[in-house]
């Protein structure tokens, strides 16, 4: 059971975002208005009540979503370079296809079609979208054993990945707040760390994922020292990334500590379910849903 519901991140331009993953990703917007502000506040972010926003959900159908928030930019930004969620993953069922249909997209390649030491099941790519925000296209090589079945050329989001400046601290408040399992860190040539902090091109970086019945969602990756607190406007949410939107099982399991006490709220998001959010170490924000 994948627990992941949604990832939100922040845009300028809310409809000129969604007309781009429409036409290059093939996803449909399924709602849109402006931010109510007890969502903000759940959110920890008044100053993001009243902005607009869309969700959008991808062709296969699948109930998990990408929801964009209007967001004023913030220069000092670098993608890659700042502890929070770092980027989202989308399955797809033919990267080479993706690839190719990237060429001539407002997305740039930051990572080629490369197959991953120790990582067979899978085929990635990675692109930069004009927001700035990092998008990982992967083809699920071997579904099953955790990975999706992507019903569609490019199907849903599958994994958010956290950039830490402490993984494990971060893999055990998953594990102990939401009943997640972690996996045991494991270390790859990580080209888009590599290349965001002009590393050497061989240096490895550690990384652990986040299950659910043996199904994959969350990554959490160690980021260097030279990583900073990610920069961002008094209370809005932050730049690129922003909320991570996971469906829990036994929503009265959940001990954390609420920004605003859960309610009920409707949409495709919610579904009439209970909701609120959490911060996680370094403060990145998990919205939980009643499943």
């Amino acid at each position: 059971m994948n627990l992941l519901r949604a990832a939100t991140l922040v845009t300028p331009n809310v409809a000129a975002t969604a007309q781009r993953y429409a036409h290059w990703l093939d996803y449909t917007v399924v709602e849109q208005g402006e931010v109510p502000a007890d969502l903000a506040a759940s959110w920890g972010a008044p100053a993001s009540a009243g902005r607009p926003y869309a969700v959008l959900q991808p062709a296969s159908g699948a109930d998990v979503f990408l929801r964009f928030v209007e967001g004023d930019p913030v220069p000092e930004y670098r993608p890659l370079r700042t502890y929070g969620w770092a980027a989202i993953e989308i399955c797809c069922q033919d990267v080479m296809a993706v690839n190719a249909r990237m060429q001539d997209a407002p997305f740039e390649i930051i990572g080629p079609p490369k197959r991953i030491e120790g990582l067979p099941t899978i085929h990635p790519m990675q692109v930069k979208g004009p927001d700035g925000e990092i998008v990982y296209l992967t083809e699920i090589v071997s579904p099953g054993n955790g990975l999706p079945h992507p019903g569609s050329l490019i199907d849903k989001l599958f994994i958010l990945v956290l950039a830490s400046d402490d993984m494990n601290a971060s893999g055990r408040w998953f594990a102990q707040t939401l009943g997640l399992d972690v996996g045991a860190p494991m270390t790859i040539v990580y080209s888009m760390i590599n290349d965001a902090f002009e590393l050497p091109k061989d240096s490895r970086h550690a990384l652990a994922t986040a299950t659910y019945q043996k199904d994959v969602f969350l990554e959490f990756d160690q980021y260097p020292v030279e990583a900073t607190v990610r920069p961002g406007h008094a209370g809005a949410l932050p730049p690129g990334v922003a909320i991570c939107t996971l469906k829990h099982p036994d929503f009265d399991s959940v001990q954390g500590d609420w920004i605003v006490a859960p309610t009920v709220r409707n949409g495709p998001v919610y579904g009439g379910k209970r909701a609120g959010v959490l911060r996680a170490p370094g403060g990145a924000l998990v919205e939980v849903v009643e499943a």
